[in-house]
């Protein structure tokens, strides 16, 4: 990235050649003391850096007395890497801006950003003698050095040699490799048990990669819970106890796996101070970024804080992959070697990659599990809670209708008494003489008579309905004439219905040989009588009421069809309800209570009958009630 003319040193060199020149400016630094910056392109491996500072190696001394620069560029394709344009330079103002260009890389607030601007402040001329003693060193190593010459790569035609055994080899571990990888995939698809998947995945790769540690880093706000968390309070490296308050993005490690015990325990560790400042640190992770660190020395040579805290647990090279899902930072898969710097291989980054992808696929089933469980419990609790207070409300509804049923029907048996007396007596003073009465006292005597019969029809459809409600009431079955129980509803009614200027009309349609049937008599003919009275009821003069009657297979069929004033569609599912009158009840042209049709259904489904109904707006309606044969016995 230098160009300038003032450089000392500008040539193309091969790769050795570079790296012993950048050794040579570190021996100097370690001569200038402790107060001096040395930096390599090691610094940039923990951040997203542009395409130019990818192809870049660079060694950069920094002090008050001296200062200088070896950067170089890769020459040839990308991946193919024989050479660099080497630029070594001592100039100021060259040194000055790549630590410009260099500090601008990372974020402002970060602790490598403040350093680079406060070493850019401090640079001065070189001393002169530390100038000599570093051209001396370098006349030293190049009088001890042969010829370098760039070495070419070689030619595509020259012939191949094969060295059998590495091949093999690293065919070998590429398998065995594979194989790895598949046993975690299996073990995910096979189980949804999060702890022992991630316990045997991380112990699995750390064996296979031989590495000090491998952790499992989880992000505080992630909602899947891991068994294998202490429940002690958390602590730090130097045993202080830790605050909760952590920030969006703190966390802690949940797993671990050792190489030996003689290596730190991190488990449960997190760190407060150094990188959990600003969220901006991890926001890389979720863009899919990969950290690789050769030697934690070099990459964090300007971050003394987390520097600190990596020496303290022992960590000297380290990998981190991120575990994500649904675009979702979860966590990190991080591997540590805690003695030695590493270069991290292609086919270790793409193995730990491959590993974290895969338990990021077991926390997304946990969580989907967890989720459809915590679901299922809080379903199971609201069907406990609303079958409860069904049940509650179910008892309570039978019991207000029982405690209503019984009150009923003690006070019909108590309104029968006195009704009673008033009917016969009345009845007895209709059978006078004509002359001990006058027509206007057999008028009120008609009358009281009339609403007499009229009232205990009423409070005997109530006791009927309420005995039916209190299951008190038993058929009484018996073997009976279906035409003669029809004849007599028919004619118990043909004087109304003369009154009324209403055709009253039998239709038998019945073998005389299936005429017995077995049922209860008295309630058969009180279902006809109920279906007659109200087709009556609401049929106008010079209307029909017909009867149909007949018997398919063991069951007798009744049908009461009217030329009356019909029902509406929408009040249909009223019919059968108690106390329901169809007309409007400001206007009642109608009387009745509104209990014959619902007294009729009860009683059809005591015998284990149904009835159902076809109506028509001034047209009339049709009521067809179906009633099975009884055994010979009382049903309840």
């Amino acid at each position: 990235m230098l160009s300038s003319p003032d450089l000392s040193f500008s040539r193309t060199l091969p790769i050795v050649v570079f790296n012993q020149l950048g050794e040579l400016l570190e021996r100097m630094a370690q001569t200038l003391g402790s107060a001096t910056l040395i930096l390599t392109e090691a610094v940039l491996m923990r951040i997203c850096i542009p395409v130019e500072w990818q192809r870049q190696r660079f060694t950069l001394v920094v002090s008050e007395q001296f200062s200088a620069l070896l950067v170089g560029n890769f020459e040839g394709e990308q991946g193919i890497y024989w050479a660099l344009n080497a630029q070594l330079t001592f100039n100021l103002e060259a040194i000055a801006k790549f630590i410009y260009e260099l500090r601008d890389l990372f974020e402002c607030d970060s602790y490598t950003h403040q350093n680079l601007e406060r070493y850019q402040q401090i640079i001065r001329p070189n001393d002169a003698t530390l100038q000599s003693q570093f051209t001396l060193l370098l006349l030293e190593y190049l009088l001890t050095q042969p010829n370098q010459e760039i070495i070419a790569p070689p030619s595509p035609i020259a012939p191949a040699v094969y060295i059998c055994q590495p091949v093999e080899d690293a065919l070998k571990k590429q398998i065995s490799q594979e194989q790895l990888l598949n046993q975690v995939t299996t073990q995910i698809r096979k189980s949804l048990d999060l702890p022992v998947i991630m316990a045997t995945a991380i112990t699995q790769v750390r064996e296979f990669l031989e590495l000090d540690r491998l952790v499992i880093y989880k992000f505080e706000g992630s909602q899947v819970k891991e068994n294998n968390r202490k429940q002690s309070p958390l602590v730090s490296v130097n045993n202080q106890p830790l605050a909760r308050d952590y920030q969006q993005y703190g966390g802690y490690i949940v797993y671990e796996a050792l190489a030996t015990d003689a290596i730190t325990s991190v488990l449960n560790y997190t760190e407060k101070n150094c990188f959990i400042e600003t969220s901006q640190c991890w926001e890389k992770y979720r863009q899919g970024f990969t950290l690789a660190v050769d030697d934690v020395e070099k990459t964090y040579a300007l971050e003394e804080c987390l520097l600190n805290f990596l020496r303290e647990c022992q960590v000297r090279a380290k990998f981190a992959a991120p575990i994500m899902f649904e675009d979702k930072l979860w966590g990190l898969l991080i591997a540590h070697q805690c003695d030695e710097p590493h270069q991290w291989n292609d086919s270790e980054k793409n193995l730990l990659m491959a590993i974290a992808e895969q338990l990021a696929i077991a926390i997304h089933q946990a969580e989907l599990m967890q989720t459809l469980t915590q679901e299922k419990q809080t379903l199971e609790q609201r069907v406990i809670e609303r079958t409860t207070a069904l049940r509650d409300a179910l008892l309570a509804a039978e019991a207000a209708s029982r405690i209503r049923s019984e009150f009923l029907a003690t006070m019909s048996h108590e309104l029968l008494t006195p009704l009673t007396y008033v009917i016969g007596m009345s009845s007895t003073l209709l059978r006078w003489p004509l002359g001990e009465l006058s027509q206007r006292q057999r008028g009120y005597l008609q009358t009281i008579h009339d609403s007499g019969e009229h009232l205990l029809g009423m409070i005997n459809d109530i006791l009927d309905l309420s005995q039916i409600e209190a299951g008190k009431t038993a058929l009484t079955i018996s073997e009976f004439s279906l035409v003669n129980v029809a004849e007599s509803a028919m004619e118990s009614l043909r004087k109304k219905a003369t009154s009324e200027q209403i055709n009253l009309i039998f239709d038998l349609q019945i073998d005389p040989r299936r005429d017995r049937f077995t049922a209860d008599a008295e309630r058969v003919e009180q279902i006809l009588w109920n279906l007659l009275t109200n087709a009556i009821k609401f049929t106008p003069e010079s209307g029909s009421v017909t009867l149909r009657l007949w018997v398919e297979d063991d069951t007798a069929i009744f049908q009461v069809e009217d030329t009356g004033i019909g029902i509406p569609e929408e009040q249909l599912p009223l019919l059968f309800e108690k106390f329901q009158q169809l007309d409007t009840p400001y206007r009642r042209r109608y009387e009745g209570t509104g209990l014959g049709l619902a007294l009729t259904k009860q009683l059809v489904e005591l015998h284990r009958g149904r009835i159902e109904v076809e109506s028509t707006v001034s047209i009339g309606s049709i009521f067809t009630v179906w009633i099975p044969t009884q055994a010979m016995r009382v049903v309840s």
